[in-house]
């Protein structure tokens, strides 16, 4: 990647929660069922709803999904939650529920995570006493969508 856009930092996000969603459960070792496969007829499965089927994520996706999970570890734990919960897709009103934040203000910190993360993976120091606005506006200079 040549230059991080926050634009292009909420894509990787939401890939890797993506990713996250596809991988499968967890299994606790030594615990198997001594019970034989049941075969279904084609009467028991009417009416039946169909299983999902579960397409496990390329090995490549799972590396760029645990180079993302870092990305989040030096923010605030309320932007760090708000981005999180952004990438997995849920709407204003329920990440406002769970942080305690107004819509406006939750946005606020979602932009200025995700520009705070797009400064660190273009490698560029910002002074600690810039305000929340002013790295928001260093970020838009790069990503005129924002």
């Amino acid at each position: 990647m040549d230059r991080w856009t926050p634009s292009l930092v909420e894509a990787r996000l939401s890939e890797a929660a993506f990713v996250l969603k596809r991988l499968p459960e967890p299994r606790l070792r030594g615990y198997f069922s001594t019970w034989p496969e049941i075969i279904h007829s084609f009467a028991d499965k009417v009416g039946q709803e169909p299983k999902r089927m579960r397409v496990l994520p390329s090995p490549q996706a799972i590396s760029r999904m645990e180079e993302t999970l870092s990305w989040t570890v030096g923010l605030d734990p309320v932007d760090g939650k708000i981005v999180w919960l952004r990438a997995y897709g849920y709407r204003w009103r329920e990440v406002c529920r769970a942080v305690g934040l107004q819509r406006a203000s939750a946005h606020h910190h979602w932009v200025y995570a995700m520009c705070l993360i797009a400064h660190r993976l273009n490698n560029r120091r910002l002074n600690p006493r810039l305000s929340m606005q002013q790295v928001i506006d260093l970020a838009r200079a790069d990503d005129p969508a924002l």
